[in-house]
């Protein structure tokens, strides 16, 4: 039998906690000490950016927290705007760079602290993003030794770095002692494809590469995201990822707020915020999105006031709403069907042109009708992609 040692299991007060298997573990922790949580991250995300790889072809990454994706993407050329929108219009990427900039681009905010992960090899480019990024550990099927080096000093030598073998294929049955009853279930080793875009039921049905891509992306990250769950994505990424919550529309809603703020960030008053000396990223993002996205009390913009250098123009919802209808050609998933039409009205003011669910409920033709209304191309996937 083989063991690794954790550091502790979901909390701290979780003691006695390691992995063993009887046959040769599937990765070497190369630098720090694994928590619970953080095996659960590497895992599923790193299956995740192994079927973006396997389906679209590219170099794909994904920013995970809390066994979610914040993020995920493939690699494609950046903008000027995303370049500066993700703090690299400084840097010069590599494709795998690109993707994972992509993928903490969806969400800066919940990407704080994250575990990032790579389909391919670790190069020189990734390890100098992350070196100025706030960031709990990497996983991926190797490193070059310059990147190893750089990211062995993150966090005062305790980064976390796991490398996974690339060829590992688990058991087709998995278990999960709960209670201490065991849970036998096959694992979901459902492969997404481009065929489960094929049942389009609506009365639009021109469906372009660009969406079958971003839906591709949205149904493969929702299959390692906690459900319920839904995605909006865009360009070949993610752009805003509702997780776990209890009402589907509650998700969407969720999902829909993360998608607009992502593209609030474009604004050309976001583009030209000039901070004070010393402010870091991390700040920096929360007072852009404060600044742009939210209502603010007298304190709060007083203390935010504080860290430009000169304080910019404060958006109505008028000039929001209205820069926000530039958000168009939106792709869509759900983990499961949509049961009302408050999910299509909902995600339609933001943009999305292009969806992907399961179907299945007893009000799908409610739901189809209301995508007509729209101009929405709908399929209907015949999958349902639930994850705990």
């Amino acid at each position: 039998m083989e063991e690794v040692l954790m550091r502790y299991g979901i909390n701290p007060n979780q003691g006695s906690a390691k992995v063993k298997s009887f046959k040769k573990l599937p990765f070497k922790v190369l630098n720090g000490e694994p928590s619970y949580i953080n095996l659960l991250d590497a895992f599923n995300s790193y299956q995740l950016v192994r079927e973006l790889k396997l389906a679209i072809g590219e170099p794909a990454a994904a920013s995970f927290k809390h066994v979610s994706p914040s993020g995920a993407a493939i690699y494609s050329p950046l903008s000027n705007e995303l370049a500066k929108s993700y703090f690299v219009d400084d840097m010069e990427l590599s494709p795998l760079a690109t993707a994972y900039s992509r993928a903490r681009g969806t969400d800066r905010m919940s990407s704080f602290g994250d575990c990032a992960a790579l389909s391919d090899k670790v190069d020189l480019s990734v390890a100098k993003l992350l070196k100025r990024e706030v960031s709990d550990m990497i996983v991926a099927p190797a490193f070059d030794d310059d990147a190893l080096e750089i990211l062995k000093s993150k966090k005062k030598g305790k980064y976390l770095i796991i490398e996974i073998d690339p060829k590992y294929e688990p058991e087709p049955i998995e278990e999960r002692t709960l209670f201490g009853v065991t849970l036998v279930q096959e694992r979901n080793n459902l492969l997404i494809t481009e065929k489960i875009l094929n049942n389009i039921v609506t009365e639009n049905k021109y469906l372009p590469d660009s969406a079958k891509r971003d839906l591709l992306i949205s149904a493969i990250t929702l299959k390692y995201t906690q459900s319920n769950s839904v995605c909006f994505a865009k360009d070949g990424q993610t752009i805003g990822v509702g997780a776990g919550q209890q009402s589907r529309i509650h998700c969407t809603r969720l999902a829909a707020t993360k998608s607009e703020n992502w593209y609030l960030r474009q604004h050309p008053i976001a583009l030209a915020m000039k901070f004070r000396e010393g402010v870091p990223h991390t700040v920096q993002n929360n007072a852009i999105d404060k600044w742009l996205c939210d209502d603010l009390t007298v304190p709060e913009r007083k203390a935010w006031e504080e860290c430009f250098v000169e304080v910019p123009h404060k958006l109505t919802d008028n000039e929001k709403r209205e820069y926000l209808n530039g958000l168009k050609e939106i792709s869509f998933a759900s983990d499961a069907y949509l049961p009302f039409r408050d999910n299509i009205d909902c995600v339609s003011q933001s943009g999305a042109k292009y969806i992907l669910q399961t179907g299945g409920s007893l009000r799908d033709k409610e739901v189809i009708d209301a995508a007509n209304e729209y101009g929405i191309v709908m399929a209907f996937s015949g999958v349902r992609l639930f994850h705990h």
